[in-house]
Order: C-alpha cells, then structure tokens, then sequence
C-alpha cells in the first residue's frame, strides 16, 4: 500500500507497511500510546511477528506524534480516533478488512472508534486505557497545561486541550457495550502506568465474543520476557478470527 493517508486536517499520518503478500485482505493496525510513535520497540516487534505469520500490518504514528504531520499539543484522544478512521479509510479503498490494535492510549482511541465504526472488524487492547481523567490526575495533577510537560519529555509538552479531552471522555468504559465485534484485552500484572484493574473493568462491560488475557510480571510496554506472551497472545487469537 502506498497511499498517502491524510487526516480531516489535512495533516500527513506516517506510517510502515507489512506487506505479507498473503492472499488474505485482512489487514492488522497497530497504534501507539502517548508520547509514542510507530517505531517503539512492542509495536515494531509485534508488527513483523505477525508479517512473518503470513498477514499484512500497518503501523502509524498519530497526528502530532513521530513523523508524522501536526502539532503534538493538539494530540487528544478524540483527535486520534478521527486519526485511525482516516486510516482505515485508506485501507478499505485498497481492499483491506480492518483488526485494530492499540497500546495504551492507542488503546481508548481503539475502543472509542469501534463503538460507532462498523468498519473495525476485531478490536485488541494493549494495556488499554480506561478510565482517561484518573490517568491524566494520576501522571500529570502536578503539571501546569501549557507550562509543563509529560514525563519531563520537552518534546511532549502537556496542553490544556489535552487535559480538557480526558476529562471530557472521562473513562472510555461506557461505551464498552457499543463494541460489537470480537474483543482482545491483553494486560501485564505489573503495569505501573495502566493499572490491570482498567481492563478488568472494561471487560465486564464488553459483549462477547471477549477474552482478556493477564500476563504475569509484565509491565506496560511488554518489554523483556513480558514481549513474547504478548505476540503470541496477539497472533494465536488473530488465527482463530480470520481463520478461512
């Protein structure tokens, strides 16, 4: 695939496509959490395991993030969910079927653009994010918006949009119930970040078909030994819902 993905402002997505030259159209997204991009070690490392499995991937950077075009301080979840449809658009216009993948907060933009996008086939949730306004308390209640920054990252400068967008969505769990499509939940026991409560909690209130699946030790980017039961979660649950 070689279209270039713009979003609705206009703004260039990058992203690295996987082509596994398979005859399947099924087509797995992978999207990052905050202050990431498409070339954090998980998202690389999950992308050509599932290549090398025989299906084509996508992974993209969000608007703002990366290489990819607009200002990092206009990055909210609810900017990033307008993100990911421009991208599936492209992918169907070259006869793709969509499964998304999120990370962290790539997770909650996941969650919010399958409850109301048919176009999202299966949906996994990497260390998802759940409940946005007590993540944003919880890592950033100490920090200015618009004086100071995340994680002391100067790149990733903390914006009064952003704040104001967590808060508004508040937890994406209430829209669990929307999802209608097949559900991954994947969760390290050892996430500092994103506590595994957040998926525990969303996973009640999903419909089936669900699974959620706690890997013991791992932390929230899977690094480590927590990398290799994440890709093989991913590409076993991948095998039974495009299988044939």
């Amino acid at each position: 695939m070689k279209d270039a993905i713009t979003n609705s402002q206009g703004e260039i997505l990058d992203y690295t496509f996987h082509d596994a030259n398979s005859r399947t159209r099924d087509l797995l997204v992978i999207g990052h959490g905050v202050t990431g991009n498409k070339d954090r070690p998980l998202i690389m490392a999950l992308a050509e395991s599932v290549e090398n499995e025989g299906l084509s991937v996508l992974r993209f950077s969000f608007s703002g993030n990366g290489f990819s075009g607009g200002d990092f301080r206009d990055c909210t979840i609810s900017k990033e969910v307008e993100d990911l449809k421009a991208v599936v658009t492209v992918a169907e216009a070259n006869g793709y079927k969509v499964t998304y993948a999120g990370h962290s907060m790539g997770g909650a933009v996941g969650v919010l653009a399958a409850a109301n996008d048919d176009r999202i086939r299966n949906l996994i949730s990497l260390a998802g994010m759940v409940n946005t306004q007590a993540f944003y308390d919880r890592e950033f209640g100490e920090v200015t918006p618009g004086e100071g920054t995340m994680w002391g990252e100067p790149e990733c400068p903390l914006s009064l949009k952003y704040k104001n967008d967590m808060y508004e969505i508040g937890s994406v769990g209430k829209r669990a119930s929307e999802v209608k499509v097949p559900w991954l939940l994947i969760h390290g026991d050892a996430d500092d970040v994103i506590p595994v409560e957040d998926s525990r909690e969303i996973y009640a209130l999903a419909n089936e078909p669900k699974k959620i699946i706690e890997i013991p030790g791992a932390n929230h980017v899977f690094s480590g030994a927590g990398e290799e039961p994440v890709i093989e979660a991913v590409i076993s649950w991948l095998g039974e819902k495009l299988a044939g």
